[in-house]
């Protein structure tokens, strides 16, 4: 049966169109710097938005209607549920996804039946992904939200609770392993303290790695072949986790001997949560060679929590999509869209018009950043900027040098005189594209 029969599948119109259910600019076999956007964008959609997600917020409960969910944790249910998101996914013509384990089969507080529920809802994705085409983008495992992970996962005060996440970890990465799955990650979204009179940070960071290293162990011994991934994020719930942005994963990873096992899955809305733009922590991330996937989404910057809303902001798409072009495009991992409907939105139908929406924007950003660069302005300006460095006594610094023959140069040579950063130029040339 259909669960959207008064929903076709999604096309590309083109600009004028005025259909609310077409895309306007996300034409999936165009081509951009020799590549189409299908394998430029690479979109997936999250199972917990999609199918879990009630639009609940801190102040009210859940809104979304879903006619097709019992709401009950019975398996026949969970399976139901899969059924229907698929039919999303063919008419939304979005052909990777994402997903937590207790997203796609219940938490039945018995970790043999909740392992065992996981085991048969995978059977029945496999089928799924078999009639379909769809692929798993990265799976992962939810050890935020029962309580028994209320301080921590791999960062439990508590050994047990770590040793029941670790099992959990063993499953999910299993459950990803038999599905194809082509990444994982770790999203530590309780690994963090609410205050250090009650914690020995060293300790947990310690068990943390340990936990990290045995997955990649098991990883090895199974013959999974797909990319590890760590997502940074701030707050929220935790008042500091420890995975707090890109450049404390990175160290993490580098103080743990972990940096040739895993890359970055780096998300909008934490980054603006962390007090950088996504440009930045795209940035860190690629210095590192370390970006291997993008949580697409947007924050409000009038709120103070992680709202995941679909994103609309057209430069915002641009800075991302120049990014990812300038590391040669994605080898691994792609667009999630880890986004959900406004509690407004509750209709099954919107979330078709959110998917457009921000399929849309990025291939908007992906056009206006191909663009850019053909341009070149931006480009010359930043090689020319930093041309000091190209010869001279910059080619002699980075050559290697020392503070007594830095000091004799500059005796001789007297006050530099420095060039304008030229912000606003660059600013309007950035706009001439969008």
């Amino acid at each position: 049966m259909s669960y959207f029969p008064d929903v076709p599948k999604i096309a590309f119109e083109g600009p004028e169109s005025k259909n609310p259910l077409a895309f306007k600019h996300y034409n999936p076999d165009e081509i951009v710097e020799g590549k189409s956007m299908r394998d430029h964008m690479r979109f997936g959609a999250a199972y917990w938005h999609c199918m879990r997600g009630g639009l609940s917020d801190p102040f009210g409960g859940p809104t979304a209607l879903m006619p097709w969910d019992d709401q009950s944790d019975s398996i026949g249910n969970a399976k139901k549920r899969a059924d229907v998101f698929f039919e999303f996914l063919e008419k939304i013509d979005i052909g990777y996804y994402c997903f937590h384990d207790r997203d796609i089969a219940p938490e039945l507080n018995d970790l043999a039946k909740s392992t065992a529920a996981l085991e048969s809802v995978v059977d029945h994705l496999e089928g799924l992904q078999q009639s379909s085409g769809r692929k798993l983008l990265w799976g992962t495992a939810c050890l935020f939200s029962h309580p028994r992970y209320s301080q921590g996962a791999g960062t439990s005060p508590d050994a047990r609770v770590f040793a029941y996440a670790a099992a959990q970890v063993k499953s999910a990465i299993d459950a990803t392993h038999k599905l194809g799955g082509e990444g994982y990650t770790f999203w530590g979204g309780r690994e963090g303290y609410a205050t250090l009179l009650n914690t020995d940070m060293s300790r947990e960071l310690d068990h943390l790695a340990a936990l990290l290293h045995m997955a990649v162990d098991y990883k090895k011994s199974i013959g999974f072949e797909g990319q590890f991934y760590i997502e940074p994020k701030p707050r929220e719930p935790s008042t500091h986790q420890y995975d707090s942005d890109a450049a404390a994963c990175l160290n993490f990873l580098r103080q743990y001997d972990l940096m040739d096992h895993f890359k970055l899955n780096i998300e909008t809305n934490h980054a603006t949560l962390a007090g950088h733009t996504m440009q930045h922590e795209l940035a860190v991330a690629i210095g590192s060679d370390a970006l291997g996937s993008i949580d697409a989404n947007q924050g409000d910057t009038l709120l103070g929590w992680d709202t995941d809303q679909f994103p609309s902001d057209i430069y915002g798409t641009t800075q991302v999509m120049l990014k990812v072009l300038e590391m040669g495009g994605f080898t691994t991992g792609g667009l999630n869209f880890d986004a959900k409907r406004r509690r407004e939105s509750h209709e099954p139908i919107d979330l078709f018009h959110a998917h457009i929406g921000g399929m849309d924007a990025f291939a908007r950003g992906l056009k206006s950043a191909a663009s850019l660069r053909a341009d070149g302005r931006i480009d010359d300006f930043v090689k020319n900027r930093y041309s000091t460095w190209d010869d001279g006594i910059g080619a002699v610094i980075e050559g290697g040098s020392d503070l007594a023959t830095l000091s004799d140069w500059a005796l001789k040579n007297g006050e530099p005189a420095v060039g304008s950063g030229r912000q606003e130029l660059l600013e309007n040339i950035l706009n001439e594209h969008i």
